[in-house]
């Protein structure tokens, strides 16, 4: 791979882009292996094979880099230690090392426009000029100042909502629509990002979000009725997609995607009639385009089967046939002649190596139905949910190695299949894939019969405390005395560098057990003393020994493995290093006892015992697809159980147990949500199912659209829940004036966390009051959105500060109203 010259300056962000490696295999090469079970791992091979490239796509890649180049970029460029154009140095140094290296892998249909400085959706938002008034934007094309603050807000205004992109752990800016939003073409990127490709002698498939995609994933901007049609917004947006089309056609593309994976969820006719007369006012501008429209995530619909396969002006059609396997039986049922199928056979949500011989079959199924010439081979989704690249994965044991598969090899496995399907199967490759599958179906370190009966035998029982929730909370109040209104934050404290520098330390044994405790124990003390001080009513301890909520208790629990950089964009620049469950499930020991009970000794308030809760570890992890998922989750049910029962024993009488993913692994069909909900919130409830009535359970739960399963999060019967609400406009609200009766307490969060901005007491004490018209004050919490690990002490403490004085001053309005 040619070198990139970068400037002196982006050195911490740059050094590692010449690792983005395909490791491809050219046909001629022989493999390098010295056992079957590891040499899958080492097809790393470089292919600068041959010069021809096979009907073979991606739907999308990561954009962070294999190291996190752009996130620690984007961190110094908000923190004015870079500028603009270093910034863009390193982002342009990304593109080109992915672009090229795809090419050189022989992929034929490469995307462009898939990277992203914060967000896809909110690209198109830029490229729309959609941009809420409040950000002062008053036309021309779109800077990082308006971008940037539309995604994090700024010291005067606050950011747009986030929310979960479908099931994924991936959030996306919604988009604040409403009738007199003026649609404006005011962001070229995807024009200037095929170009830049094209200079470089590769050519790309842009990749925008459609149309009809984009205003099913907005929602009315404040002030607007929640009624508002969305889709009456159509005729507004498709001029600016005109001329983004134009401009593309002019810059000499022959193929455009546009992905429409709003195709999967359940559409009314209105909706899927919106799709239809879209592409319909589009056909004369996509007039010598190839057009694919890429669907994913789950099966489409009959219905939608239909009215996709009938589009005018359309080309191809891509779909995810990993996780819709139902879609698969209506291509086979029939498929529109000469029409291009783009098989997404390779899986992009999940890092196992893909089996070779069973995907070959399925496209070779598929071939005798659209034809040799008119098959493509895909990803059944983008890249951007898996991780990067297994070569960086030095330490990862050999044989769980051999197993795995990130973006940079699911790449070589997408043309190793299309080679394959044209005639040059390479056998050695094949073979050492199917070496490696039979080693995980028969490793002995994937299953645990007692762990395996223990799960079996929770079938039968609902497993709820004895006693109701209003009964625990009048035992819970008796004897933790709490005020009205009581105040407590979610979890986490800011991880300074420091805090970083010592578990990187610990780890890398540059520093004893004793040090290491004593550290941790000196910020646990700091954490609790600012909280005794800003007169927080139940404390946390900050988790200082936390790397990630779900990493954390992985690493203490049997059946995880770890890697060292396989990191998951999560928004923006955060990104989240999944644990990988390879097998069955249990806890050896305790896991936060030793932690809990260290802070509970340095203070006489309460002392929230802090755990991630049995979904949210499932659904944050890479999972094995060998079992159902349920199986899994009730295994990691039973384990945080035994941690549960131990902190209860240990003095703890606040337990959390974060469910922030519940929502996230919903299914996007409907007729297959009641079946998740129902195991999902059984297994939360295994968890606590045990403990007395005097201990207080609190779950948390952030950034989803919780008002559609407000019943199954009520069936999940937490004595207290905190829970997402200021970021998304007070949206939770409104299921409580619409009638829901909720006896527990609940903190619905007075103040974003994922922005700088600090809000002041009287904005506090207006949300609260807002709260406390659908809510009665003696179930209210108040407390933040979520966890603070990403903040600065700088923001933190002014924002608890006013939030408790906020707390107290409704508190004295109370009591004077009586």
């Amino acid at each position: 791979m040619s070198q990139i010259s970068v400037s002196s300056s982006l050195a911490p962000f740059t050094s590692s882009l010449s690792f983005i490696s395909l490791r491809s295999f050219s046909r001629s090469s022989p493999l390098f292996y010295s056992k079957p079970r590891f040499s899958y791992s080492l097809l790393r091979l470089r292919v600068r094979s041959s010069t021809r490239t096979m009907a073979s796509h991606i739907v999308g890649y990561p954009r962070m880099g294999p190291k996190r180049e752009l996130k620690f970029a984007l961190e110094s460029f908000w923190d004015g230690k870079i500028n603009a154009e270093e910034l863009q140095n390193v982002a342009r140094s990304l593109r080109t090392s992915i672009w090229k290296e795809m090419a050189d892998a022989g992929i034929k249909y490469i995307p462009s426009n898939t990277f992203s400085y914060y967000d896809q959706v909110l690209d198109a938002t830029a490229m729309l000029g959609a941009v809420p008034p409040r950000y002062g934007w008053n036309g021309g094309e779109i800077g990082f100042d308006v971008y940037f603050s539309m995604a994090r807000g700024n010291a005067t205004v606050p950011a747009m909502e986030m929310t979960k992109w479908f099931d994924t752990n991936y959030h996306y800016i919604v988009p604040e629509l409403g009738p007199d939003m003026q649609f404006t073409y005011s962001s070229h990127k995807a024009v200037d990002e095929y170009k830049e490709a094209k200079a470089l002698g590769v050519e790309t498939v842009p990749v925008i979000v459609g149309p009809v995609s984009y205003l099913l994933s907005s929602k009315p901007a404040k002030g607007i009725e929640k009624s508002f049609p969305l889709l009456s917004l159509l005729e507004k947006i498709l001029p600016v997609y005109k001329e983004v089309i134009t401009e593309l056609k002019a810059a000499g593309a022959s193929w455009i995607q546009f992905d429409e994976p709003k195709l999967v969820m359940d559409l009314d006719a209105h909706q899927l009639q919106a799709f239809t007369h879209a592409y319909s006012e589009l056909e004369s501008s996509l007039s010598g385009l190839n057009v694919l429209i890429e669907t994913y995530f789950a099966d489409v619909s009959a219905e939608a089967y239909k009215t996709l396969t009938s589009l005018k002006g359309v080309t191809a059609f891509g779909f995810d046939l990993v996780r819709g396997t139902k879609t698969l039986e209506l291509v086979k049922g029939g498929f529109p002649s000469g029409k291009y199928l783009f098989a997404g056979v390779v899986d992009g949500r999940n890092i196992w190596a893909n089996d070779l011989a069973g995907s070959l079959s399925n496209l070779q199924a598929l071939e005798g139905i659209v034809g040799k010439d008119k098959l493509v081979v895909s990803t059944s989704c983008s890249l951007l949910h898996t991780a990067v690249d297994l070569v960086n994965e030095t330490k990862l044991d050999s044989e769980i190695k051999s197993w795995l598969a990130f973006a940079a090899q699911k790449i070589v496995e997408v043309n190793a299949l299309a080679k394959a399907l044209s005639g040059e199967k390479n056998e050695a490759y094949f073979s050492a894939n199917s070496a490696a599958q039979a080693s995980r179906k028969s490793s002995p370190r994937v299953t645990n019969e007692a762990v395996q009966k223990a799960a079996a035998a929770l079938r039968g029982s609902d497993h709820r405390r004895a006693t109701n929730v209003s009964a625990r909370l009048e035992a819970q109040q008796k004897k933790l005395n709490l005020p009205l209104l009581p105040t407590t934050t979610i979890g986490s404290f800011p991880q300074t560098m420091d805090l970083r520098r010592v578990r990187r330390e610990f780890k890398a044994n540059k520093i004893s057990e004793e040090e290491y405790v004593k550290a941790i124990k000196e910020e646990i003390r700091k954490v609790v003393e600012l909280q005794e001080e800003l007169d927080i009513d139940v404390l946390v301890h900050g988790e200082p020994e936390r790397n990630d909520m779900v990493e954390y208790f992985g690493e203490q629990l049997s059946g995880f493995a770890f890697t060292v950089n396989g990191w998951v964009q999560s928004y923006g620049s955060r990104c989240v290093k999944p644990p990988i469950i390879y097998g069955d499930v249990s806890r050896p020991n305790p896991m936060t006892v030793f932690w809990s009970t260290m802070a509970q000794s340095m203070t006489k308030r309460p002392m929230k015992g802090m755990l991630t809760g049995p979904v949210t570890i499932l659904n944050w992890s890479f999972v094995r697809n060998d079992q159902p998922r349920f199986e899994t989750c009730y295994q990691i049910a039973l384990a945080i159980k035994d941690e549960v029962e131990d902190l209860e024993k240990s003095g703890i009488n606040v337990i959390q147990i974060d469910e922030a993913a519940l929502r996230e692994g919903l299914p996007l069909r409907k007729s297959e949500q009641p079946f998740y909900l129902d195991w999902a919130v059984h297994s939360f409830r295994i968890t606590n199912c045990g403990v007395q009535d005097t201990t207080q359970i609190h779950t948390h739960m952030c950034y989803s659209n919780f008002n559609d399963i407000i019943h199954s999060i009520i069936n999940m019967d937490a004595d207290v829940i905190t829970i997402e609400n200021s970021r998304s406009d007070e949206k939770l609200l409104s299921v409580f004036r619409e009638g829901v009766k909720y006896g527990a307490g609940i903190g619905p969060g007075v103040y974003d966390i994922h922005s700088p901005r600090i809000p002041s007491t009287e904005e506090i004490v207006d949300r609260v009051s807002k709260m406390l018209a659908v809510l009665e004050s003696h179930v209210l919490w108040v407390n933040p959105d979520c966890g603070l690990k990403t903040r600065k002490y700088a923001e933190v403490k002014p924002a608890l500060s006013n939030m408790v004085a906020a707390a107290k001053a409704v508190r004295t309005q109370l009591a004077s109203s009586k």
